[in-house]
Parts: structure tokens; sequence; C-alpha cells
């Protein structure tokens, strides 16, 4: 008879005992809540979770966590997350970075780790700002931006986190808002569960200097009608009573009230996460003024992960050659005894 017993673990389990250096207000706060109660309903064991960042206010977040953690350094974070995965594949690898940390001096990094799609879990918190600097445009910071960087605004267009993600045949994308933190935690959720780069892209506000930045979608007044959240094999509607649904117009998504204008529910689009064809995935995570911003999962396709392609590669090499060791690898060679 098995006496094995089968662990459970709650979202306290996953706290470490530091204290959370995060100014009162900042939706760092709800995206580390958030995470600890999908690692418990994962289920995933503390010791198995390894827990990685850059520089940045978001950054710090390794700290909090009761798992393994490594507090890199700036814009390196998916290097190192990719080694530690390639190396330890039984782990579960998270990488926390911020718009500043993962797309400036770490976008490199960041496209050439979603290319490989190795089995790592981003969570890109956005923003818009250096926090951590106090106040510099970033580069998701919107054109005319005044900042101390930009006193007379930015003459720059911003990088979308999504259009980077699925231009590097990224497989998995999907965005939140700090203050919704059911629909986060089963974004986290769904991101574990993934297998290759998954990148949640979570929608931040920094009450110190960048306060109200995503308040034009986060506003309860009006976020219904300004947002829609994507679930697979649903219709895509949207509005305070769902009257609202996207079709396409030609080569364009286009809003429509649903009853109006000849349009019914049948002609409103279902959402297809798993398409191959990223197309429509990039014109959904791109839309924007007359559109509603996409919220959820995006895009989440099957391919090939880098770190289980290595293991694989080796294991086939290994079994072809008669060296299984550096040691023995070695001994093939010259070698001489000192005595």
């Amino acid at each position: 008879m098995s006496t094995e017993v089968e662990l459970t673990y709650s979202p306290k389990d996953y706290k470490s005992d530091q204290y959370v250096r995060w100014c009162p207000g900042c939706g760092d706060h709800a995206t580390l809540n958030c995470l600890y109660k999908a690692m418990a309903e994962i289920g995933v064991a503390p010791y198995n979770m390894a827990v990685l960042s850059g520089i940045g206010c978001s950054s710090r977040l390794p700290y909090y966590m009761s798992s393994y953690g490594f507090h890199t350094i700036h814009g390196r974070g998916a290097a190192i997350a990719t080694g530690v995965k390639t190396a330890r594949p039984d782990q579960s690898v998270w990488l926390i970075t911020g718009d500043g940390d993962c797309l400036a001096i770490g976008g490199n990094h960041f496209i050439h780790a979603v290319r490989r799609n190795i089995d790592i879990n981003v969570v890109l918190m956005n923003n818009k700002i250096y926090g951590l600097t106090k106040g510099q445009y970033s580069p998701t910071s919107d054109r005319g931006f005044v900042s101390k960087s930009s006193p007379f605004g930015t003459v720059e267009d911003p990088f979308i986190p999504a259009e980077l993600t699925l231009g590097a045949r990224g497989t998995f994308f999907a965005r939140s808002i700090d203050t919704d933190l059911s629909n986060l935690t089963d974004l986290f959720i769904a991101s574990a569960k993934h297998k290759g780069t998954s990148v949640v892209e979570v929608l931040v506000n920094c009450v110190i200097f960048n306060d109200g930045i995503h308040k034009t979608i986060t506003d309860k007044e009006y976020r219904a009608d300004r947002t829609i959240f994507l679930r697979h094999g649903e219709k895509m509607v949207f509005g305070k009573n769902k009257e609202k649904g996207l079709v396409l117009d030609g080569l364009k998504i286009k809003a429509v009230t649903i009853g109006e204008d000849g349009y019914s529910l049948d002609d409103v689009l279902t959402h297809d996460a798993k398409e191959k064809d990223p197309t429509l995935h990039l014109m959904l995570a791109m839309m924007a003024d007359d559109l509603p911003v996409a919220l959820g999962v995006i895009r989440d396709v099957e391919a090939p992960s880098y770190d289980e392609s290595v293991a694989s590669q080796i294991r086939d090499v290994q079994s072809k050659s008669k060296n299984h060791s550096l040691k023995d690898f070695l001994l093939t060679k010259d070698v001489w005894e000192i005595k």
C-alpha cells in the first residue's frame, strides 16, 4: 500500500519573511499577491521554483517569494532564466521584469528568449515609466509623454510588448490590469501550464511618478466599454451589458453594437487563442483608440521548447557515443599519471 501523501499549498507558503518595499498603492503589490494565489493553485512546491529578475521596482519581487531566487543585473534576467531552465528543466522558472528592464537594456535578451521558446514564465509589469530611477520615460512611454528626461515630450514611438512578443515568434501572450485580481491569477495559472515562453503583460500603476497612466481603461466607470477580456472559444463581446462585439470589416477589426446595423451575435468573432497564424492575434493585441484594449490570453499555441529540445539532443548524442561523461571523454586522450 502506498504511503505517499499529496502535498497541497496555500498562498502563504510562497511568502518570504521579507518586508515588501513598494510604495503603498503600487500595482506591483497586486501582482505579487496574484502570483502567490496562482502558485498555490498550480501546486508547484516552493523548492521547485526559481524566481529571477533584473533591475527595477518590479525586480524586487524575488525577495518576497519563499523559493529559489536570483536578483540579477539590469536587463539580463532573461539570459539567466534561460540558463537556469536549461540546466534544471525540472524547475518552474519565473522572470519578473518591468518595461524598462525588459525592453530597453534587456530587449535583445527578451526577444531571443521568446524566439527560442525556452519554458519560462515572463511577468512584464508595464507602468510606462522608470520608477526606481525616479521618473524618466521608458520604451513604452507614449509619444509626447512629459517626464524628467523628456520635459518637452518624447519624440519617440513606444514599443508594444505584444507586438515584440509575436514578432519574435512568441507562442503565449496575455495581458491584464493590476486591479483585476481574479483574472490576473488565472492568467498566471495559464502561463504556468503553457510549455514554452509565456509572457504576461500586467498594466500596473506607479502612484508616485506616473499615477493614473492606465486610468482610461482601468476606471470602473468605463472599463467595460474600453476593454475586452478574451477567452478561447468564446465570442468577442464586451460592454456593460455585453451588447458590443468585434467583427471583421475587410482586413480590419471593427467594434459594433449587436442588434444594430444588421449585426447579430453570429457575426461576432470567436476567439481562437490556439490558431498558429498570429495575424489576428496581433490585430487584437494592437487594438487602441476607438477599439477596446484586449485583455486575457491572446495567444497560446504549441511549439517545441528550447529546454526540451536541448535535453533530447543531449540524450541522442549520448546514446550514440562511447563517452557518457566528461571523465570518459578525457580518458580517451593521452593520459599521464604523475606520482
